[in-house]
């Protein structure tokens, strides 16, 4: 499980980061992702790192702010000439699907799969066997969310060793082990998956949120999470103003970290006035609230460790 950030400028790009926008790249054997925002320019991002349209399943909307949003037309527009582009799932705040209807409307865009829109209200939008994502209204000057992703727990792992011991051979009987099944071997000897399958996994949380002010869904919507993703738009020190504006400093970030007990902070969304030497220095400054705290920057990857 991985993100890679395609765009962490706040409000404009600058020379060296582009606008906001995510890839959540799913586990395996899952081999599509999904995006987090899609500001301008965002299928570009894509080109460069190496992310195909036809694999996206799945895009979430924070807020309809145009560093947020507007690379969204051209990329579903594109994505109509990539082969085998199934259904993709739209989620955002209410509007988004007026927002799209408009300009496919006077675009004359015809788009080559499905295409399925939904506004959404807090709570549990979206689930499957794989994960669960929850959605919470957040503090900024439009209606914007931040969306909790649960992954569901894992089977256990295979011990390979022991399977070597009882001489269970590679192959179909693996799978069978794996899914809980019993098998019984050629000198009729019974295996039971308990006894050569190590105990569940438990499932990953990642947080992603939206612009935002400090506030209690931030807290609760990152509450005990493996990986936090905050704006961080304003140094610590600036907080008038980033009030002002509906954002956070990047000591307010770290303060929401360590108060929902996450075990990793990555920041992002950092105003123009910032080059790479003094976002360096603010991250040096949020580590003296949470630690574990790293700066994102365009085409960044960060694996998401299992929980220990």
């Amino acid at each position: 499980m991985q993100l890679t950030f395609l765009g962490t400028s706040a409000g404009r790009p600058t020379k060296t980061r582009n606008v906001t926008s995510i890839a959540f790249c799913l586990p395996e054997p899952y081999c599509g992702f999904w995006l987090f925002d899609t500001g301008e320019g965002t299928q570009h991002r894509l080109l460069h790192g190496g992310l195909k349209l036809n694999k996206l399943e799945r895009i979430f909307i924070t807020h309809l702010h145009g560093d947020h949003l507007y690379g969204l037309p051209g990329l579903l527009s594109s994505r109509t000439y990539f082969e085998g582009a199934g259904k993709l799932q739209i989620y955002g705040p209410a509007g988004l699907r007026e927002y799209l209807n408009v300009i496919f409307q006077h675009s004359g865009v015809h788009l080559g799969y499905e295409l399925e829109v939904i506004e959404v209200t807090a709570g549990v939008v979206a689930a499957d066997d794989r994960f669960v994502v929850e959605a919470a209204e957040l503090e900024h000057r439009l209606p914007c969310f931040g969306y909790r992703i649960t992954e569901r727990p894992q089977q256990g792992q295979l011990q390979l060793a022991r399977l070597a011991e009882l001489g269970v051979r590679p192959g179909p009987l693996y799978g069978k082990l794996k899914r809980g099944e019993s098998i019984t071997l050629e000198d009729g000897r019974t295996v039971s998956s308990a006894d050569v399958v190590g105990p569940q996994l438990p499932g990953r949380i990642v947080t992603i949120l939206g612009d935002t002010t400090p506030c209690d869904n931030a807290i609760r919507l990152a509450k005990g999470a493996d990986l936090l993703v905050h704006e961080a738009t304003f140094a610590g020190g600036m907080e008038e103003k980033a009030a002002a504006y509906g954002h956070s400093t990047i000591r307010q970030a770290a303060e929401i970290a360590a108060a929902a007990g996450v075990k990793r902070l990555v920041v992002t969304h950092f105003s123009s006035r910032f080059d790479d030497e003094a976002v360096a220095e603010l991250v040096a400054d949020a580590r003296t609230i949470f630690p574990h705290t790293d700066a994102a920057y365009d085409y960044a990857e960060f694996q998401v460790k299992r929980s220990t």
